[in-house]
């Protein structure tokens, strides 16, 4: 399995990938899921044989502050380590940056518990508008 950067010549892939993976509701057409690239600053993906079997994306000022947004592993490839790898991607090595997510799947507050986030109290939410 290799972990890297997400290529611009990819992003279809990617958003056929997240629609086969529960997330078709989150993606939007090619034009909408292609801004929501380009407005990340950071991407990732998990490839094996050619395949695309994991994704992750986050924003952040790269010196205090990060939201990681999505992380997506194929079904039959979780608990493998492959999720773990793409957070770990995403967030780099820089130990000042604190990361918040939204961890409401079920499983979500174990697997990140295991990759040091914690509960916290003090976030607040405005959520998105609902269709």
């Amino acid at each position: 399995m290799t972990i890297r950067d997400l290529l611009p010549t990819e992003v279809e892939s990617v958003r056929q990938f997240l629609a086969a993976n529960g997330w078709g509701h989150r993606i939007g057409s090619p034009e909408h899921f292609a801004q929501l690239i380009a407005n990340s600053q950071r991407t990732a993906i998990a490839v094996e044989a050619s395949q695309i079997i994991g994704f992750a994306r986050g924003i952040s000022d790269g010196l205090s502050n990060g939201y990681l947004s999505m992380v997506v592993v194929s079904g039959q490839h979780r608990r493998a380590g492959v999720g773990r790898a793409l957070v770990e991607h995403i967030m780099g090595d820089n130990p000042d940056i604190t990361w918040v997510l939204r961890a409401g799947r079920l499983g979500a507050s174990a697997f990140f518990s295991g990759l040091g986030f914690e509960e916290s109290t003090i976030a607040m939410e405005r959520p998105r508008s609902k269709p």
